[in-house]
């Protein structure tokens, strides 16, 4: 099948590389010539695993292609998938869906013959209403119809998650549109992943509502983890006592310093903005955004209060920058407010992650980028991991306490063992043990 990928971000360079990889023709489309340009000189522009080999592979067996020309790419599309940005709107926290209407627009006037416009992006309940609208207006006679399909990637895991999916989520009325979908698909029938039929409205919200538990799950064990704190318990042992539960399940019951990322934070605002909306209040949520926000500024304290109860003129280690590993997005990474928070209590920083240091420039500017772990402990006065990157979790003790003038290490991640790591001659401080 023919496939057009509008937006070559995230989602959709990911999605569109494993379209072709299932054998589909794919073109990518995007406005910002820079990208197309990388792209077709075989530059990714963002990290993910394995993502680097599975464009340049099949653009080469001629299954995948770049554009800047929108109505190029259109034209003859079986399916033309929507997957711009959806940020959260400046002022009212309200998605920002400019960017998909914009396209709608663009689209309506490329189509040639039936096509399914797929809303791939996180968009509000609602949304496939007003494209329908968009599109049926700028082009009366245009034979279509407009499906939700939300994505579920994780990113650093994202090519996985397209090939071996929990779940796949249409939303739709129209047969023929629906018929297409499953084509589409079809290669997947193979891993029997469940392909889910509901409404489009039902599959708007499903995609919200599924990034809000795994929030509330995050935020829940985190309020744990400072009441274990209190009482002398380890939430790693609590997490697994309840994780093995099969009606709660281990996922998403590690304790940190916060959720972060480009789904998590403006996808609860946007749920609680539709529920404004609709006079349905989501207070589970509310109350989960705003412990969140919180926490993460709390992590910094934390790390002051490790060292003595002052930083000011003491020099911290920081052992990851972007929201989780295997990536180097920066999007709400809880490493920025433990940053932060540390400059503003007079503290200097030095940094180092494996992949974030472009991302991270752009919004700690002050705080020097290091090119190695080790070297960010360099005449440090503690050490603070944040995030869990693999090159962090076999660190050798003994070197890092030479490094330190001080032997204060803050796991922020829990990834060390207490007891090897004071025996090791540190002051050791974790999250809810």
């Amino acid at each position: 099948m023919k496939i057009t990928m509008i937006g070559s971000g995230y989602v959709g360079l990911v999605s569109g590389a494993c379209f072709a990889d299932f054998g589909h023709d794919v073109v990518c489309v995007d406005k910002d010539v820079g990208k197309i340009d990388a792209l077709k000189g075989g530059r990714i522009p963002i990290f993910e695993p394995g993502l680097d080999h599975l464009v340049s592979s099949n653009v080469a067996a001629g299954r995948l292609a770049f554009t800047t020309d929108l109505a190029q790419g259109v034209a003859g599309a079986d399916a033309v998938f929507i997957a711009v940005g959806t940020p959260s709107r400046r002022g009212d926290g309200h998605a920002d869906l400019s960017y998909v209407y914009a396209a709608a627009e663009e689209i309506a006037r490329s189509l040639t013959g039936f096509t399914v416009i797929v809303n791939k992006s996180t968009v509000p309940v609602g949304t496939g209403d007003e494209v329908e609208r968009i599109i049926r207006e700028a082009n009366p006679d245009a034979q279509f119809a407009v499906v939700s399909n939300p994505e579920f990637l994780r990113e650093g895991a994202a090519i996985d998650d397209f090939k071996r999916p929990d779940r796949i989520v249409i939303g739709g009325h129209d047969e023929h549109g629906l018929e297409v979908m499953r084509q589409v698909y079809r290669p997947l029938s193979l891993n029997k992943a469940p392909l889910i039929e509901m409404t489009r409205r039902g599959a708007e919200l499903t995609k919200y509502a599924a990034n809000a538990f795994l929030a509330v799950k995050i935020t829940f064990i985190n309020e744990i983890a400072d009441l274990c704190e209190k009482v002398g318990a380890d939430v790693q042992e609590v997490a697994r006592g309840i994780g093995l539960d099969g009606r709660i399940g281990a996922k998403f019951l590690h304790a940190g310093p916060g959720y972060g990322g480009s789904c998590f934070p403006k996808d609860t605002l946007a749920l609680l903005k539709t529920a404004q909306d609709f006079e349905a209040p989501q207070r589970i949520v509310e109350t989960v955004v705003a412990v969140n926000d919180n926490r993460k500024r709390a992590m910094g304290r934390k790390v002051i209060a490790a060292m003595g109860g002052d930083v000011r003129g003491k020099t911290v280690a920081v052992l990851g920058l972007t929201f989780k590993p295997n990536t180097d997005d920066m999007r709400d990474s809880p490493a920025i407010a433990v940053v932060q928070t540390l400059q503003d209590a007079g503290a200097i920083i030095r940094a180092y992650d494996p992949e974030g240091h472009e991302q991270a420039q752009k919004v700690l500017p002050d705080i020097t980028y290091c090119t190695g772990a080790y070297d960010a402990m360099e005449g440090s006065d503690g050490l603070v991991i944040v995030t869990e990157w693999d090159a962090f979790r076999a660190l050798d003790l003994p070197r890092v306490k030479s490094l330190l003038s001080q032997p204060v290490l803050v796991d922020l991640r829990n990834i060390y063992p207490r007891e090897m790591v004071e025996k090791a001659g540190f002051t050791y401080l974790a999250v809810g043990r």
